[in-house]
């Protein structure tokens, strides 16, 4: 009995003692000539928070053993590294990262030739029809544009029907969904999410591809050039508040 008890407060000790939260440091180095990097993007994807280096590439961050750190910088391939023991045991760690090859494609800008004739001027500007739906009770819309006419009923059909995308996504994903609230509490991810296009954090965050990221905005019947051209913390944004209007009308059915 007392090796049984000994045994167990043994495994309890090790257990908090795994779980323990540290303040993990490293250095961000670039792998092709060893210069320090400065401002790269740091998120601890398991405890969703984040932060940069400074003009030295150092960077500290509040982390448990086997948390992953996601690296990212432009210019470069991103990074997941995961926390050890030994970064823990011997402190400050290099991580190095690999430059990449970045292709600009050509933009052609076709300006509107205007002629000078209200009446026919009127007619030759473009008119982007992005407009949103509102559902009453709720404190958001959807925006719907030209191709959605019948955003409403798609929105509440795709939520009261359970074998429907936002179903699998939301409904099966309760740990994944609830870091979307916590990537907005934390400031340096909304810094860092409102300057990025490439919706890469997110996606390793959420656990989703590109595809599924896209998919659950038009389900929620956000346009296509919304989901083209918006940032990353639009984008997060755009998902919560689709994921709370899920969870409000879920509960009614």
């Amino acid at each position: 009995m007392k090796n049984i008890i000994l045994l167990l407060l043994f495994v309890f000790i090790a257990v908090n003692s795994f779980a323990q939260v540290h303040t993990v440091k490293g250095i961000v180095m670039n792998d092709a000539n060893d210069d320090l990097l400065e401002n790269v993007n740091i998120v601890n994807l398991n405890q969703v928070i984040g932060t940069t280096t400074n003009q030295k590439g150092e960077f500290e961050i509040s982390a448990t053993v086997n948390d992953t750190l996601y690296f990212s910088y432009l210019g470069f391939k991103s990074l997941r590294v995961r926390v050890t023991h030994d970064w823990l045991r011997f402190g400050d760690i290099k991580v190095k990262m690999t430059e990449l090859g970045i292709a600009l494609e050509e933009v052609v800008v076709r300006p509107v030739q205007l002629t000078g004739y209200v009446e026919i001027d009127a007619k030759l500007i473009p008119v982007y029809d992005n407009y949103r739906y509102r559902i009453g009770g709720l404190n958001t819309g959807y925006e719907g544009g030209s191709s959605q006419p019948g955003a409403v009923n798609k929105v509440l059909s795709s939520i009261f029907n359970p074998a429907d995308f936002l179903y699998n996504v939301f409904g099966k994903r309760p740990k994944q969904m609830r870091k979307v609230q916590k990537m907005k509490e934390d400031d340096e991810i909304r810094n860092l999410l409102q300057s990025k296009f490439d919706r890469e954090t997110l996606m390793a965050v959420l656990q989703l591809e590109r595809v599924d990221i896209d998919e659950i905005l038009n389900k929620c019947s956000y346009s296509k050039d919304f989901i083209q051209s918006a940032n990353d913390l639009q984008i997060l944004d755009a998902i919560s508040n689709c994921y709370e209007e899920y969870k409000i009308l879920n509960r009614k059915k």
